[in-house]
């Protein structure tokens, strides 16, 4: 029989705050991501969280008649609730209680397919279920009898669960470190073949996987789904030029991301962090597109992606084949004024061409051979030149430094906005 669920979606009232709707939205999308039957959900306004229960008494009261009335077997809370209030809430209305980061767990557990989107999830169920062994304490109460022992009734059955997730947990942790040197292994094999590597981003749903399909002509599940994608997948793609380059599909991003889910999965979302390239697909049909995009930036700045790479980031604008004839061109041209940006579709292929330009331009920028006079007094443009470009020749006259120096044409702009005042003449030779 298929479970009945409840979505109940706390909303702190605040001055100017956003309307919740996006948001209560999303958390029934996630609802839906697993084999559930969404029967009912509300929005819950609250002045404050209550530190036993999230939400008032009297609202208990009155969504638990909701509850029987509706047949519900589950009541997701789309919060994160602490141990005390889960525990809490499950004896009010007498029912199995899931939080945020409890459901996404549960939509982790369907979707992983490989023995390591396995262990990930695993180890990230057992760090949440070790923080949540308090719930058990009354059901241990019952079994044991209470027996008197100095912590009080279930301690003992406690500790023991503890110690054993413990060891569960670091058994995982050990399985994951070979994953961890196996992909490194992968890496380094990738780097002797000399292909880079492109990993693709973005919040779930956003359509990373159709794009991912269109780029190499795979068949990974594309879903309106959230969560759709879960195990990392790997393909080659031949860019205008007819060089090559590795395209990495993986998981989605979400608001509040689990702590749990980030750690867990830090072997897999390793490979955002080697990759040479970083391509954040963004769905700007969406209502909560900038929202998402805050969201998206925030959980890579917390995998430790530099701010340097993140600026040097394409973003794909796609699904404008969603968007009304004003909007899309809005979105084309938006587009257009700017190096890292590309609008376009992973559906009907529109931009498509354009994102691979931008690609293989990242990936292999143009060089040039730069033949520069300088003063003999400009020690900083000199030395800037051989910090940065290949100095290929250099003869000091009489008149000043001649030098040939290869570099790319975004290197030089740089060099001028440091240094162009130093520098007396400028020939450019294009490298074949």
């Amino acid at each position: 029989m298929t479970t009945r669920v409840y979505l109940v979606h706390p909303v702190q009232k605040a001055r100017g705050a956003s309307d919740p709707t996006d948001a209560h939205d999303e958390a029934c999308s996630l609802v839906r991501a697993i084999d559930v039957e969404l029967v009912g959900s509300v929005i819950v306004p609250i002045a404050r969280a209550n530190p036993a229960t999230m939400i008032g008494s009297g609202k208990i009261i009155e969504l638990s008649a909701a509850f029987t009335a509706a047949e519900v077997d589950v009541v997701v809370v789309n919060d994160d609730l602490s141990p005390v209030q889960q525990r809490n809430l499950e004896r009010a209305w007498k029912l199995k209680v899931l939080d945020r980061t409890g459901l996404i767990l549960e939509i982790f557990g369907e979707r992983a397919q490989t023995r390591e989107g396995v262990l990930q999830v695993d180890l990230a169920h057992l760090t949440y279920q070790k923080s949540r062994l308090v719930r058990s304490w009354t059901h241990l109460e019952r079994q044991r009898g209470g027996t008197g022992s100095v912590g009080g009734p279930g301690e003992t059955q406690i500790e023991s669960d503890r110690r054993a997730i413990d060891d569960k947990i670091q058994h995982l942790k050990r399985q994951l470190e070979k994953v961890v040197r196996t992909r490194a292994l992968h890496r380094a094999a990738r780097k002797k073949m000399q292909e880079p590597l492109v990993a693709l981003v973005g919040y779930t749903n956003a359509g990373k996987s159709t794009l991912f399909n269109r780029l190499t002509d795979a068949n990974v599940l594309a879903e309106d789904m959230l969560f759709a994608t879960l195990d990392p997948t790997m393909r080659q793609i031949t860019l205008p030029s007819g060089r090559n380059a590795i395209v990495s599909d993986t998981v989605g991003f979400i608001s509040d991301l689990p702590t749990q889910l980030v750690a867990s999965f830090r072997a897999t979302l390793e490979e955002v962090l080697e990759a040479d390239l970083i391509v954040h697909v963004r769905d700007i049909a969406h209502p909560r597109s900038h929202e998402q995009n805050r969201d998206v930036l925030a959980v890579l700045s917390e995998l430790g992606v530099r701010q340097q790479r993140l600026e040097e980031m394409i973003e794909l604008r796609n699904k404008i084949d969603l968007l009304d004839p004003a909007e899309h061109q809005a979105a084309l041209t938006n587009a257009a004024r700017s190096e890292s940006v590309v609008a376009g579709s992973a559906v009907t292929g529109e931009g498509i061409d354009a994102l691979l330009a931008h690609i293989e331009t990242r990936l292999f920028p143009r060089r040039i051979i730069f033949t520069l006079r300088l003063a003999h007094s400009a020690g900083k443009a000199i030395s800037w030149l051989y910090g940065h470009g290949e100095v290929q020749g250099r003869e000091d006259g009489e008149d000043g430094v001649d030098m040939m120096v290869e570099m790319t044409e975004k290197e030089f702009f740089q060099f001028q906005k440091e240094c162009g005042a130093a520098t007396a003449e400028v020939r450019a030779t294009v490298v074949a």
